[in-house]
């Protein structure tokens, strides 16, 4: 069954309720004031089988120029527009006001229907058919059927039908496979069911028991049950109007203008980079200048800043405009947004969103020939400078989030712009040129640290990695040192791989002597301060060689100022073996191995870390 969306646009008393009604039976207008009034205030739906093989789905839009907000909120997501001109009244304001909205959201198809033709005569009705022809030249519906009808007579009724069979059929559907995005544009409660919320599925399907998620609030929800026309179904897929029961939220916490989408898979912004066309008859637009910004089934305050242009935009021209808004919403590049002014509130412009998380503190004419670069850009050229401009790449997540794309579309489009993908440890796509250059960087620095520090076996890892990788993810260090066959890393430490530690005549003395000092000591150890101080090399040398002997394990560290000689804690452990299994106290500790309080407190805490002994209370276990 192909699933198609149809809409209603025009004039307000043009007469799209009564079409709508007479096509399906179905009276759009649900609200009790739009019945006392006999205008659409809200959006109505109503639904309609062509056939065995097409749904269509409809959208009634409100006519009068109080409601356009209404009006916008359910005209994005159509894949036709029926258009609405009453033959005995012709083209009137909101006629053209409608119809630039729905150029400007680039409504792909639509029909002219010209309205009320049993209140007028032949002649009439031929000069409105040539205002008609006129009004539409050169626009999306310049080829577009143009039916006659009367909802009264029933007069056209049939070959609307039949004409709309032919466009809908020829419709390209949306599709299931993306990711699934629902703006929502009702929420209301139902009695046994609990909050319920509908909308135009864009993109992607949802199946009952889901975890979706609630933008931009960002919180997480469970789908109960699902309907599609008003039948339970287990799944609803793009292009279907849609229902949804949820679970974990109250129906006060949805509007009009959320959107339910894939759950952790986007996030909201409020700065929007976009392609703005200001139309021929607005006033030039200037910068910083407030206006209403609808996208979806949302109307969110924004202020403009204009990119191409130094302080206004002329009437009728196109530009890069960045749209800072007052509240966040879920966009994507490619799609579409409605601009009205603050005061008078009347339609100046539209266009499509180029990118949601642009570098910050870009000069305005570099932020323009950005997006000049992201303009029709095809994914490989959108990815590459993504990823390029990012340094040390970005994820395939954030990707997605920043695209909409699919991963499997992200890997193919940075072959194609030739950045490299890897997928472990992390799923990451990065810039060969960038990752060279670190490369270069990296040996230079560690080369640097030789030089300076002689007497150390390499430059610790977490420094280099903050000196010259910054806030690029820690397995990117790794991922670098992988493919430089120079250097070598050791546990913490980093190298050239041809680095020997060569020592002068004078330090392989005094590392004989600091060796020594503390093997003949035993368990009873000189200071530390003391040994260094006699070591015959002057005090920073001397801590350097200490740093050799403590690495090579011949000295062990296990408190501020004590060291021991391996060979004396080997001696201990032997001497403690042959107490295995017994309970001992500090005093018999110190009977043992001849030690003062001094040594055998800090020595037994050792041994407690090392697991040789387990201490429980004032006694221990020899293990």
């Amino acid at each position: 069954m192909r699933n198609v969306i149809a809409g209603t646009a025009g004039h307000i008393d043009h007469g799209k309720t009564a079409l709508v009604r007479a096509l399906t039976g179905i009276d759009t207008d649900r609200l009790e004031e739009e019945k006392r009034r006999g205008i659409s205030i809200d959006l109505g739906f109503a639904n309609l089988d062509l056939g065995p093989n097409i749904r269509l789905g409809f959208i009634d839009v409100p006519g009068h120029e109080r409601f356009i907000k209404n009006m916008l909120a359910g005209v994005g997501g159509i894949d036709f527009v029926l258009f609405i001109i009453a033959a005995d009244e012709s083209i009137k304001p909101q006629t053209r006001e409608h119809f630039e909205i729905c150029r400007l959201l680039r409504i792909p198809k639509g029909i002219v229907v010209l309205t009320k033709a049993d209140l007028v005569d032949d002649d009439i009705l031929a000069l409105v058919r040539l205002e008609v022809e006129d009004f539409v030249r050169g626009s999306f519906l310049e080829a577009a059927p143009v039916v006659e009808v009367s909802a009264v007579t029933g007069q056209g009724i049939a070959d609307l039908k039949q004409v709309m069979t032919r466009i809908a059929g020829a419709v390209v559907e949306k599709d299931s496979s993306r990711w699934f995005r629902m703006p929502v544009d009702r929420a209301f409660t139902m009695r046994g069911f609990g909050t319920v919320v509908t909308g135009t599925l864009l993109s992607g399907k949802v199946e009952v028991e889901d975890e979706v998620e609630l933008y931009p609030v960002r919180r997480r929800l469970r789908v109960r049950g699902v309907q599609v026309h008003g039948k339970a179904v287990g799944k609803a897929t793009a292009g279907q109007r849609t229902a949804l029961n949820l679970s974990g939220v109250d129906v006060h916490d949805i509007a009009r203008g959320m959107v339910l989408g894939e759950h952790g898979r986007f996030r909201a912004t409020s700065i929007i980079e976009t392609a703005f066309e200001l139309l021929p008859d607005a006033h030039p637009l200037r910068h910083g200048a407030p206006v209403h910004f609808h996208a979806g089934t949302a109307e969110v305050g924004a202020q403009v800043r204009l990119l191409t242009s130094a302080q206004t935009m002329a009437p009728g021209t196109c530009g890069y405009v960045r749209f800072q808004l007052k509240e966040p919403l879920l966009m994507l590049p490619g799609d579409r947004f409605i601009v009205r002014m603050f005061s008078p509130v009347v339609t100046i412009g539209g266009g499509e969103v180029l990118d949601i998380d642009s570098p910050k503190r870009l000069r305005r004419s570099t932020a323009g020939e950005r997006l000049k670069a992201l303009d029709g850009a095809k994914a490989a050229g959108r990815i590459s400078l993504l990823v390029r401009e990012a340094g040390p790449g970005l994820s395939i997540d954030s990707l997605v989030a920043r695209t909409g794309l699919l991963p499997t579309e992200i890997e193919r489009a940075a072959n194609d712009a030739g950045v490299v993908v890897i997928r472990e440890p992390h799923q990451w796509v990065f810039d060969r040129k960038w990752m060279e250059a670190k490369a270069r960087a990296v040996q230079a620095t560690v080369q640097l640290f030789h030089k300076q520090n002689p007497l150390a076996p390499g430059m610790l890892r977490e420094d280099l990695r903050t000196r010259e990788l910054g806030k690029a993810p820690t397995f990117m260090l790794d991922l670098l040192l992988s493919g430089v066959k120079t250097l070598t890393a050791e546990g913490e430490i980093v190298r050239l791989a041809a680095h020997k530690l060569a020592l002068k005549d004078d330090e392989e003395a005094a590392v004989g002597k600091i060796e020594e000092a503390f093997a003949s000591a035993g368990l009873s150890v000189p200071a530390l301060t003391e040994v260094l101080a006699t070591s015959g090399v002057e005090a920073a040398r001397a801590r350097s060689l200490l740093q050799i002997l403590f690495r090579s394990r011949k000295l062990v560290k296990i408190g501020d100022d004590l060291v021991f000689h391996h060979t004396a804690l080997e001696k201990l452990k032997q001497l403690l073996a042959a107490h295995k299994g017994q309970r001992f106290l500090v005093g018999e500790f110190k009977e043992w191995t001849g030690i003062s309080r001094k040594y055998a407190i800090p020595l037994l805490e050792f041994l407690d870390r090392e697991r040789i002994t387990r201490r429980d209370g004032d006694r221990r276990s020899v293990l």
